[in-house]
């Protein structure tokens, strides 16, 4: 794979993570599994997340585990800000369920690609 697909492919995997965390949260809830639905649950993630990958260390980066570290900061800071701006509460077990989930999505692909990348490079060897 070429370098220069890496970042685009890396953000829709963080794209498809905030898609998967607002379903699989939507679904747990029993909520409707209607598009719109998941587009308001998602959104304010999404605009953190967007806000991350604007910075220089998951441009740099986007795959590694710093960018993953910096990616799912401004996820969930920007995305809870936002959430608790618009519905004007923020139960604490909710932040702490979406810190957590948003962690394994977001840092956990990174990490898999990494292990996957560090085999390949002993094979190669």
């Amino acid at each position: 794979m070429t370098h220069s697909r890496i970042p685009a492919l890396a953000f829709a995997a963080d794209v498809v993570a905030v898609i998967v965390f607002a379903a699989v949260g939507r679904a747990s809830h029993a909520e409707p599994g209607d598009v719109l639905g998941l587009l308001a649950t998602m959104a304010p993630f999404v605009v953190g997340l967007v806000a991350s990958w604007a910075t220089p260390v998951v441009r740099a980066r986007p795959a590694g585990l710093r960018a993953g570290a910096a990616v799912l900061a401004g996820t969930v800071v920007i995305g809870l800000l936002l959430r608790f701006a618009f519905t004007e509460r923020l139960p604490l077990s909710f932040a702490v369920v979406a810190t957590l989930s948003l962690g394994v999505l977001l840092i956990g692909w990174r990490a898999l690609s990494v292990a996957v990348a560090h085999r390949a490079r002993l094979r190669v060897r």
